[in-house]
């Protein structure tokens, strides 16, 4: 049998690929850099080739280095998700749970559903990274993170996901704009050039959009905000209206402002919020755990409600 690398020579390889530096190298593999360095040396001996170019003030990755560490952290990946599926059989809501969640959802949701997830899963240690649904979805796939919220419809790649919960549309603007004075106003009733929208990269932008029958016109929104809180004061200085998620609503960002709440009619006037996860994944009976606990949470009191056919059956995308 030929001799094959180590895990911990390819997890020391992966590190100074990603960052150029030895020391920042070590520090994330809580090693000594003399440690790491040797590691590395053995690895090479081992190949016999040369995988990083050294200077006195640099390192790069040769060629044939970069690809060993691009295959490297599918083996890794893998070698974790072994892990993770000989521990989820003694006891699946235990341990770290590295969860990804938009910038959309995470100050209206985390805050109103961590208490319950603490008192349900003691066992359970959750950390919880905010970002952009593409970023996201690339640290999912990289291993960093085990799941994320999200909110859906969006092309996810190779994943398995649960709904938990519907996110209903409303119209916000200033009691003196013309659909302060409309009940429930339809898709074709928000002009678009009055639209009031977050800046390209957050997927609410779009289900905003497709929610107004708007997909085509992207582009064509002259304001873009950097987050809802800068949208509704738009909205209170008479600049125009927005789309407001109810889990938004719910969490008091309106409040202190003159403005006006109607909801948005139409076929679908809201946002699937799911739990997505690799399909790969060792720890699926944890996610579906988890995402049964959010969807219970979620359904209280008038937030979000859950999916109107009471669907949480496992979804896959490839």
């Amino acid at each position: 049998m030929k001799p094959l690398p180590t895990l911990r020579q390819l997890h020391y390889l992966v590190a100074v690929v990603d960052r150029c530096h030895f020391g920042k190298a070590a520090e994330a593999c809580l090693v000594s850099q003399s440690t790491l360095s040797a590691g590395i040396q053995e690895l090479e001996n081992l190949l016999g080739a040369p995988l990083l170019e050294r200077t006195r003030r640099t390192v790069l990755p040769t060629p044939l280095g970069r690809e060993i560490a691009d295959r490297a952290r599918t083996v890794l990946k893998g070698a974790e998700e072994l892990v993770d599926m000989a521990r989820s059989v003694e006891d699946p809501m235990s341990g770290p749970l590295h969860l990804g969640v938009i910038p959309t959802i995470g100050p209206f949701l985390i805050p109103r559903v961590m208490p319950a997830l603490r008192d349900s899963f003691p066992k359970l240690k959750l950390f919880l990274r905010e970002d952009q649904t593409a970023r996201l979805l690339d640290r999912l796939e990289s291993g960093e993170l085990d799941a994320a919220i999200l909110a859906l419809p969006y092309p996810s790649g190779d994943v398995e996901s649960i709904d938990i919960a519907e996110d209903r549309f409303s119209v916000v603007c200033t009691p003196e704009h013309r659909l302060s004075d409309v009940t429930t106003p339809r898709p074709s009733d928000v002009a678009l050039d009055d639209l009031l929208l977050l800046e390209d990269g957050h997927c609410l932008r779009d289900h905003a959009l497709a929610a107004c029958s708007m997909e085509g016109a992207r582009q064509s929104a002259a304001f873009q905000g950097t987050s809802l809180h800068t949208l509704v004061q738009m909205v209170a200085n008479g600049l125009g209206v927005t789309l407001l998620p109810q889990m938004a609503l719910d969490s008091g960002i309106l409040r202190g402002l003159d403005v006006v709440v109607r909801p948005l009619g139409g076929e679908r006037p809201f946002r699937r919020i799911g739990l997505v996860w690799r399909r790969t994944s060792g720890r699926k009976e944890t996610f579906r755990q988890l995402a049964a606990a959010l969807k219970t949470e979620m359904s209280r009191d008038s937030g979000p409600q859950a999916p109107a056919n009471g669907d949480a059956s496992v979804r896959t995308a490839a």
